[in-house]
């Protein structure tokens, strides 16, 4: 599933082409993921796109009415695990599984393909909008390591199931959150509550790391997704410990190792991650008399 960093290039990417233009017209495929896709039909064509921004794993295209067509609202899209969002000219094949057409007034088509249809496509208004995202948590982007360690450091579940909870940190997801943890040398199970502060807020400098590296590269590649222009991540070659089970680990050469945590593989070092043991209470005077 695309995660921050992929959703974050695709964001980037529209952006550069789409703010401006105006729907001319939309075609659709199979809708059984489009909430109302009547109202898509009905109400896009006329709207100009404002803007188009990521929220966690969501892209959001911000629409005015122009000429007095279209309606004012934001287009949400997710692009769930094997959605795709590309521009392309008109004239262009469509590719097999293309279920949104949304032709632009310049001639070019933005295409949404999405082979297993997990996606989401929603035309809402802003009341409707903040109502959607409201459970979701700050962006890890964005929030301070004071915020961080008060938000985790309270949680009692283990750290890889609190990182995967949207309502934590929204975007994060299972790659980034095994390479952060080995970045921060932390195994996926160990509570966050026992974290303390000083990995915690190593943890927090990990992940921001990682997410800037990840867009900086593109995103990752594992399947199916592709940028705005249809091209590949390059990220994926970069992973340190993410589907590398059995491979060396590049910090200290110990096997990486394949663990289910919250019913998602989570790939760590058994060497660099290790639980740290507990110092037991040392017996009360009253309980080494009674022994």
């Amino acid at each position: 599933m695309p995660e921050l960093p992929e959703v974050e290039t695709v964001a980037r990417g529209l952006a550069t082409v789409l703010p401006g233009r105006r729907i001319a017209a939309v075609r659709l495929g199979k809708t059984d993921f489009i909430s109302d896709p009547a109202v898509l039909q009905a109400s896009l064509p006329g709207c100009q796109i404002a803007a188009v921004r990521r929220y966690g794993k969501f892209l959001l295209f911000d629409l005015l009415p122009s000429n007095g067509a279209g309606r004012s609202g934001t287009l949400l899209v997710h692009l769930g695990m094997t959605g795709q969002l590309v521009v392309q000219p008109a004239a262009a094949p469509v590719a097999p599984h293309t279920h949104a057409l949304l032709t632009l007034d310049d001639g070019r088509q933005l295409r949404y393909t999405d082979v297993r249809r997990f996606g989401r496509l929603a035309l809402v208004s802003a009341e409707d909008l903040r109502a959607s995202l409201a459970a979701l948590g700050p962006d890890p982007l964005e929030l301070s390591a004071a915020e961080f360690c008060t938000r985790l450091g309270r949680r009692r579940a283990r750290i890889k199931s609190v990182l995967l909870d949207q309502r934590t940190l929204r975007g994060l997801g299972n790659i980034y959150v095994d390479e952060s943890l080995w970045r921060a040398q932390i195994h996926p199970t160990e509570q966050a509550a026992r974290l303390g502060p000083a990995r915690l807020k190593r943890l927090y400098r990990a992940i921001r790391h990682i997410l800037r590296e990840a867009i900086r590269w593109r995103g990752s590649s594992i399947a199916n997704y592709r940028d705005a222009a249809g091209a590949p991540g390059g990220y994926q070659q970069r992973h340190c410990v993410y589907g590398r089970e059995g491979k060396p680990c590049l910090r200290c050469r110990a096997k990486i190792r394949r663990v289910l945590v919250a019913g998602r593989s989570s790939h760590y070092c058994p060497r660099c991650q290790r639980i740290p043991r507990r110092r037991q209470k040392a017996p009360s005077a009253v309980s080494r008399l009674a022994h």
